[in-house]
C-alpha cells in the first residue's frame, strides 16, 4: 500500500474552508455502495499491459472492508473496464490510436475485451452473488454513456460513495470527481486505492479532499459506518 498521509497544511485548509476534517460523523451504510474500480489482470497481473504493482497490495483491504459494508446492509459494486473491437482499434479510438503507443495497442484492446463476470475481475477479490457488477467504457464510470453505474445507485437508493480500486489519479478520481458532480457523497478510502508512485496517489487525494469529497482510510470509514 502507498504509506503517505495527506499534509497537515492541507487538513488545515480543509477545516478552514468547510469547518471539519470530514463531512460526516456517521455514514449511513444503508444508503452507502463501495464501488471497486478496474481492478481485473489488466491492471492488477504482473506483466498486465496496463500494470499497477501497488493494485496487489490493496486486494486484502478492499475484501475486508467490502465485507463490513455487506454485514451492515450496504451495498458492493465491481467496475471493470471493457472496450470492443472494431477492425484494428476499438469503441475508444480517441485514447487506443493516440495515447497508446502501436507495439502495445493490440495487446491492450485484447486485455480489455469484454469478458463474463467470473473471468473480468482479479482472481484474489472476495465476490459475492449479491454484489453489482458494471461495465465501464471510459475512465470515469460516471460520465454520459460509459456505463449503467448511475442508474444502478439511483435505483438502489444509495447516496455514499467509497471509491477504491486502481489507479488512484485515473479511474478512481475521474469517477470520485463525476460523483460530486452529480450530487453523490464521494470518500476515497485511501488504502484501498492504488497508483504507480506515492506522488501520484497523494496528488490525488490532496486535491480530492479540498474540492470534491472526503479521503479516508478503511479503518476510519468502518468506525464512521452505522
Amino acid at each position: 500500500m502507498h504509506d503517505i498521509d495527506i499534509r497537515p497544511h492541507i487538513i488545515d485548509r480543509v477545516v478552514a474552508r468547510r469547518g471539519r476534517h470530514h463531512l460526516f460523523d456517521r455514514i449511513d451504510a444503508r444508503t452507502t455502495a463501495l464501488v471497486v474500480i478496474d481492478m481485473q489482470p489488466t491492471f492488477v497481473a504482473e506483466g498486465g499491459a496496463g500494470e499497477v504493482p501497488m493494485s496487489r497490495s490493496i486486494v486484502p483491504n478492499i475484501n475486508a472492508l467490502a465485507q463490513v459494508l455487506r454485514d451492515r446492509g450496504g451495498v458492493v459494486v465491481w467496475v471493470v473496464h471493457a472496450n470492443a473491437r472494431i477492425g484494428d482499434s476499438s469503441d475508444w479510438s480517441g485514447f487506443y490510436d493516440r495515447f497508446v503507443a502501436q507495439d502495445v495497442r493490440a495487446r491492450t484492446i485484447e486485455m480489455n475485451a469484454p469478458r463474463p463476470t467470473a473471468d473480468a475481475l482479479w482472481h484474489g477479490l472476495d465476490v459475492h452473488p449479491e454484489d453489482v457488477h458494471i461495465v465501464k467504457n471510459r475512465y470515469s464510470a460516471l460520465v454520459s454513456g460509459s456505463s449503467g453505474l448511475e442508474r444502478s445507485l439511483r435505483s438502489l437508493g444509495i447516496t455514499n460513495l467509497l471509491i477504491a480500486g486502481t489507479k488512484t489519479n485515473v479511474c478512481c478520481e475521474s469517477t470520485g470527481r463525476d460523483a460530486m458532480m452529480l450530487d453523490f457523497f464521494p470518500i476515497m478510502v485511501s488504502d484501498c486505492l492504488a497508483a504507480l508512485s506515492d506522488e501520484e496517489h497523494r496528488a490525488t487525494l490532496e486535491t480530492f479532499i479540498q474540492q470534491f469529497g472526503d479521503v479516508m482510510t478503511s479503518g476510519e470509514v468502518a468506525e464512521h459506518l452505522k
